[in-house]
């Protein structure tokens, strides 16, 4: 019987060896035809290591002596070293002051518990408010910065105000490093770091704040941004391996949480960015995965954010939110057509369609449920800005009048002009531009991509990351021909592009490819200019500019305010503990750092109650009666009024920006445009009249202080009134 049963057992197993031969011979010919990929020299690796850790090396040196270079110049300027406290903190002004005085807050506090407790009760700052100021200031920065004062032990070697500029200096740092980095991956040479950031520090007065006012929300948020777009970049190259696009996407995920906490405008930039990644998918040029793993990002940072800031409705409104949401449905929808036909063409302009609508619906259904007073004034401010609508609003044509709400002026293309820059970003944007207009044709008339790009191809535009920034650098740079204060976030985009270009043989080869150039060589010149011409650059700037450098570096400045110390010391002697004042929120900033006194209102202007207090405090600047004023003041529970005689006697250089000016404009005193009616004023300007002490003034206010630059009035408790 075994016999008999053998010869079919036999033929079973003969036949599966037959099956499982033919897969693995099918198997051993796929693998076959796939090129193995040999393994490089020792000298090559050798090469390349050498190669990274320099740039790397040259990166962080960057980072850490523009670091050093911003500690020193603010010493050399305020001469910080050698002055009070009470100095130094005048050195904040506006709403800097404000941000390092709840920094303040936080160190004086028992415990940090207690401090953020304090913080989000807040109802010793703006008299009769009680404010959440961690959601509404986006505090987290001085949250972090206390912190670690306390948790490092650096309250026993160091000074908190040098604890916290220091924070401030080395994320500047952080931030040249990042620039560094992006126009290095870019380009593939790190001499486009080191030009990136020559021409970052050259440009510094339209590329960075800091000199001028260090706490500010832009000052922390940047930094973050900056290494967010590092880290984006590297994530759409095409030939980044598996370990690198995972530590792209772990740093892409961090930064831009990070960035969205630290700053309440930051989702308004990314949706720009997101509108960036979205034409790029558009276009195929890169993966459509890749783009919809950023928007996944982008979601899990705006629902974290919205959680941890205390569930704040701007995120849910925020226009990110809308439409990462429509390119999500969007995705859902689409059909799986093949590429390159004239069905998949029209989808795509369908698609384009869709996501537009969606977005718009979207963030009106959100705006109608969600409950939000935030920026709304920001779309009023547009639509003045843009001419849609005409106001005598105060504070619409006082922000309007602000120089960095306005556009550029000619001083900014000099200054750009000067240091070559201007030039070079022009040259490399038309050149990235128009080879990607080449290969979106090429792809709109069915021509495949090519897998992997060399340089004899001379197509730059292919490149996936490329695209990215030459669409982001155009929003951006849109955006600031209308708003100069936008240039602080272009310009150091513009210096990382234009030194990317200058450095990358890619595009000189895809320069010449157009100019059929045969005489030379062309890679070879490609070569040789992305070597020289960046050279050429480094050395006239150091030739023209370092000197410069180092004469702000040796010059001894000093920053002299005695007026404001005396106000200050006033204050803290003679002012009760219990007392409001009122005037300028500028003044009422410094006033709450210094003093730590209750104020009437507050330089910010992203709360409408706020920015309603500051209009009516204005008035002491109009031609008002005293009445009016006092009935103002008291309403506000001041106790107090500053006059500052720098607005009272403002001569500015544009008539109808004044305080007064727009005062009298809101209040009907002045005519603003042609068939307005001019109501005449029978009362003076009452910040003029004041100071005189007569009837009916006296009654109601009583000169207790003055200087050269302020006038302090004890607001008079007063039973009747008199006209």
């Amino acid at each position: 019987m075994a016999e008999e049963e053998g010869p079919p057992v036999e033929l079973r197993q003969r036949k599966k060896p037959k099956s499982s031969e033919n897969k693995e011979s099918a198997k051993e010919e796929k693998i076959s035809d796939i090129p193995i990929p040999e393994r490089a020299p020792k000298h090559v690796l050798f090469q390349r290591f050498a190669k990274i850790f320099i740039g790397c090396l040259a990166a962080v040196t960057s980072g850490m002596m523009y670091a050093l270079y911003l500690s020193a110049y603010h010493e050399r300027k305020f001469w910080f070293s050698n002055r009070q406290e009470l100095e130094r903190e005048i050195t904040f002004q506006g709403d800097s002051a404000i941000y390092y005085s709840y920094y303040k807050d936080m160190l004086k506090a028992p415990s940090f518990e207690r401090g953020v407790y304090e913080l989000t009760h807040n109802n010793k700052t703006v008299s009769l408010k009680t404010i959440n100021a961690v959601q509404q200031m986006s505090l987290y920065p001085e949250l972090i910065a206390s912190i670690l004062y306390q948790a490092t032990g650096s309250n026993e070697i160091i000074e908190p105000v040098y604890f916290y500029i220091g924070i401030v200096f080395g994320l500047q740092g952080i931030y040249v490093t990042a620039l560094f980095v992006t126009s290095w991956l870019m380009s593939g040479t790190w001499l486009a770091g080191m030009l990136t950031v020559a021409w970052f520090i050259i440009n510094r007065v339209d590329t960075t704040r800091i000199e001028y006012s260090i706490p500010l929300r832009e000052n922390w948020a940047l930094p973050y941004f900056a290494c967010q777009i590092a880290a984006l970049t590297g994530y759409l190259k095409s030939n980044l391996n598996t370990y690198g696009e995972r530590f792209c996407y772990l740093l892409m995920s961090a930064s831009t949480y990070t960035f969205m906490m630290m700053w309440e405008y930051s989702h308004y930039l990314l949706f720009l960015q997101a509108i960036s990644l979205f034409l790029l998918d558009i276009f195929s040029v890169e993966q459509s995965d890749k783009v919809y793993e950023v928007y996944k990002i982008y979601i899990f940072s705006l629902f974290l954010g919205y959680l941890l800031q205390f569930e704040n409705p701007a995120l849910l409104v925020s226009p990110l939110l809308s439409l990462v949401a429509a390119l999500m449905l969007a995705k859902c929808l689409q059909l799986n057509v093949k590429k390159g036909s004239f069905v998949a063409k029209i989808i795509k302009v369908i698609n384009f369609y869709l996501v537009c609508t969606l977005t718009i619906t979207l963030n009106i259904i959100m705006k109608m449920f969600v409950p939000h007073k935030e920026n709304g004034h920001m779309l009023k401010f547009l639509e003045v800005k843009f001419g849609l609508n005409m106001t005598k609003n105060f504070t619409m044509n006082w922000l309007l009048c602000q120089e960095s709400l306005q556009a550029p002026s000619q001083d900014f293309f000099l200054r750009l002009t000067q240091s070559s820059l201007l030039p070079f970003y022009i040259l490399v944007l038309i050149i990235c531009f128009l080879s990607m207009l080449q290969v979106i044709f090429r792809r709109i008339n069915g021509k495949s991509l090519k897998e992997t790009v060399t340089l004899e191809d001379g197509l730059i535009g292919e490149r996936p990351e490329i695209i990215y920034h030459v669409i982001h650098t155009i929003l951006l740079g849109s955006l600031a021909m209308v708003i100069e204060g936008l240039k602080y976030i272009w310009i150091p985009y513009v210096c990382m592009l234009a030194a990317f270009g200058v450095c990358s043989p890619e595009l000189w080869m895809t320069l010449f490819k157009w100019l059929r150039l045969r005489t030379v060589h062309p890679i070879l010149l490609a070569l040789i200019l992305s070597m020289a011409v960046p050279t050429i650059i480094g050395l006239s700037l150091w030739k023209e500019f370092f000197p410069r450098l180092m004469t702000e570096l040796m010059e001894l400045q000093e920053f002299y305010d005695p007026d404001t110390v005396e106000l200050m010391t006033w204050i803290k002697r003679q002012a009760p503990v219990a007392a409001v004042f009122a005037g300028s929120p500028q003044l009422m900033g410094v006033i709450k750092l210094c003093t730590g006194w209750m104020v009437t209102s507050l330089p910010l202007y992203n709360d409408d109650d706020l920015l309603k207090r500051n209009e009516n405090i204005y008035q002491i600047y109009s031609k008002r009666s005293a009445e009016d004023i006092y009935k103002i003041l008291t309403s506000y529970k001041a106790n107090y009024l500053i006059v500052e005689d720098a607005i009272c006697n403002e001569v500015g250089p544009m008539r109808g920006c004044r305080v007064k000016d727009l005062l009298d404009i809101a209040n009907g005193h002045m005519v603003c445009e042609e068939g307005d009616k001019l109501t005449y004023s029978k009362y003076g300007r009452f910040c003029h009249e004041v100071k005189i002490n007569y009837s009916p003034y006296v009654n109601y206010f009583t000169r207790v202080y003055w200087n050269r630059s302020y006038f302090v009035y004890k607001i008079n408790t007063v039973i009747s009134f008199q006209s």
